[in-house]
């Protein structure tokens, strides 16, 4: 289990997952999540209280909105076997420099 934050108006670097999978419920703040799987892609609004799944080699990336971080806990099955794990992706938005 990991707590994720991204800070106000940033957008996160698209990403997929060799061997996990890994649910998502949102803390604080707003934004959007993008995932694509095969031919299925989807925008989806983020805020406190939603959760949503993130299958094995999903493609996502998260953005956030407004003037406070967005913040979600999330949880792997199975747990994070480490480096490598995740892998980059081409996204739907630009990402913002870390």
């Amino acid at each position: 289990m990991a707590h994720f934050e991204l800070g106000p108006g940033k957008v996160s670097k698209a990403v997929a997952h060799r061997t996990v999978e890994e649910i998502w419920f949102f803390l604080s703040g707003r934004g959007e999540m993008w995932r694509r799987q095969g031919a299925r892609e989807e925008v989806v609004p983020v805020e406190p209280g939603v959760c949503l799944t993130i299958p094995c080699g999903t493609h996502f990336q998260f953005r956030s909105f407004g003037y406070e971080p967005l913040a979600a806990v999330g949880v792997t099955i199975p747990p994070w076997p480490g480096d490598g794990e995740a892998y980059e992706v081409v996204g739907t938005w630009d990402a913002t420099p870390s």
